[in-house]
């Protein structure tokens, strides 16, 4: 059966009037253990509906070494009809009572290899619009716990008021520079898919989808692999994907041509490079 748990919505930030970052303090202040990458199920009453409770699960954007909330960024969906859970949530206001079910999901780091070894390639995440939201619980995990492996995350989005931890993702970025990469080695990249529109008029970075790292022109490297300074292979690089499937299929078409693997279809000695996780 499941099992409700009250919290207390206590900050709200507008990106844009559609996209939000949102927390959450449990009834009883105790955030419970979790994974980097797992999702948590909020619940709402929908007065339309007789008060009916609707529940969507939300990726994690916190940090587990965060006991104080889970926070979550989180779009409005209204199109072609208006979210029922999203709706009553982007109109609540802070100190509304929300219900939550205890985080769950595969989306985890992977520390170890089938042999037991330890999992030491580099972590590439590659996140379309509200799918970056794992990798900001990875790379603020991984920072607090001085993991030394390379790091990167690679955000995809319409637009650049959509890059939403794009502050927080360039000063752990900056740390790394400042500390050395023996210390902490991460690197953060955003894509713009709509450049040419007005808003977007001063971006100077990497256009197109997120996807469009992985990809180059005859004879030369991709974006990626001249960030790293060495090619990618399946033998150095694990990658994870959270977002729309247009972003986990434009990811696999380049990386399955390279012989990697999905966690869904691991070889027979239990190895692969990709693990995913697809919201429509």
């Amino acid at each position: 059966m499941v099992q409700d748990n009250k919290a207390t919505l206590t900050y709200t930030q507008l990106l844009k009037e559609d996209l939000g970052i949102f927390r959450l303090v449990p009834e009883d202040g105790v955030i419970p253990d979790y994974k980097p990458g797992q999702f948590l199920t909020i619940g709402m009453p929908v007065p339309g509906e007789d008060n009916k409770i609707v529940r969507r699960a939300y990726s994690i954007a916190s940090h587990p070494e965060n006991k104080k909330f889970f926070e979550f960024v989180i779009r409005w969906v209204r199109k072609p009809f208006p979210g029922r859970l999203t709706t009553e949530l982007f109109n609540a206001k802070e100190g509304s009572e929300v219900s939550w079910i205890k985080p769950t999901g595969h989306l985890t780091i992977n520390n170890e290899l089938p042999d037991g070894e330890p999992d030491t390639r580099r972590i590439v995440c590659i996140g379309g619009g509200t799918g970056l939201a794992p990798f900001v619980s990875y790379a603020q995990h991984l920072h607090d716990i001085g993991d030394k492996r390379e790091i990167i995350v690679l955000h995809g989005a319409s637009y650049v008021d959509e890059l939403s931890y794009k502050q927080l993702l360039t000063d752990l970025e900056n740390e790394s520079i400042d500390k050395g990469t023996d210390k902490w080695n991460f690197k953060y990249r955003a894509a713009i898919s709509r450049p040419q529109e007005w808003f977007n008029r001063a971006w100077t970075g990497q256009t197109g989808r997120v996807e469009q790292f992985l990809r180059s022109k005859a004879g030369e490297k991709s974006p990626l692999e001249e960030l790293v300074g060495e090619p990618i292979t399946k033998d150095n690089t694990m990658f994870y994907i959270c977002g729309w499937q247009g972003t986990i299929d434009g990811t696999m078409d380049y990386l399955q041509n390279k012989d990697f693997v999905t966690e869904r279809k691991k070889r027979p000695d239990g190895s692969y490079e990709v693990k995913f996780e697809s919201y429509g």
